[in-house]
């Protein structure tokens, strides 16, 4: 996976991310969870993946919800820390992907019938060094490894399976 398919560098963006904390509250409707998505490469181009606490042999990226005010570059940094225990002496941003991405959820997974999906901004990092040591929060997540993408994408939920192929294997 490059960073090509994530646009351009978080800084060149920075002066957008205004726009886009507007427009995640506006996505966050009714209809659709305003969140982001981290994702971590290493030197060797692959992507540190963790299993789900709740769901044996399934695997997925850190993301979460973005909370009031907060803008989505500090929401993926927020989840990354919580969820994997990384921060910016492990990892540093370098792309944001250029749309936000759309999935719905499946009947038994929407709360009360009030949301139907999430919308979500993804975000790539770096690792600073290759001995980079996740520490999974054991609510979320209890496993890490390193994989390629496009066995992350066969291994996700499969009412996520098409945004993961759309932004890593783009």
């Amino acid at each position: 996976m490059s960073a090509s398919g994530f646009g351009r560098s978080a800084a060149e963006r920075s002066a957008r991310h205004g726009i886009d904390a507007r427009y995640s509250r506006s996505v966050a409707s009714a209809n659709f969870r305003a969140g982001v998505v981290a994702v971590v490469r290493n030197s060797d181009g692959h992507l540190l993946a963790f299993e789900r606490s709740d769901v044996a042999d399934q695997w997925q990226l850190p993301q979460g919800g973005i909370e009031p005010g907060e803008t989505p570059p500090a929401a993926a940094w927020r989840e990354l820390q919580e969820e994997t225990g990384l921060g910016s002496d492990d990892v540093e941003l370098v792309g944001e992907h250029a749309e936000w991405t759309v999935y719905e959820w499946p009947e038994e997974v929407r709360r009360n019938g009030k949301r139907l999906g999430q919308a979500q901004r993804w975000f790539l990092f770096d690792t600073r060094r290759d001995e980079v040591v996740p520490q999974p929060d054991g609510l979320e997540f209890v496993a890490w490894k390193w994989v390629d993408a496009a066995w992350l994408v066969a291994q996700v939920v499969d009412f996520r399976r098409d945004v993961y192929a759309q932004v890593l294997l783009a």
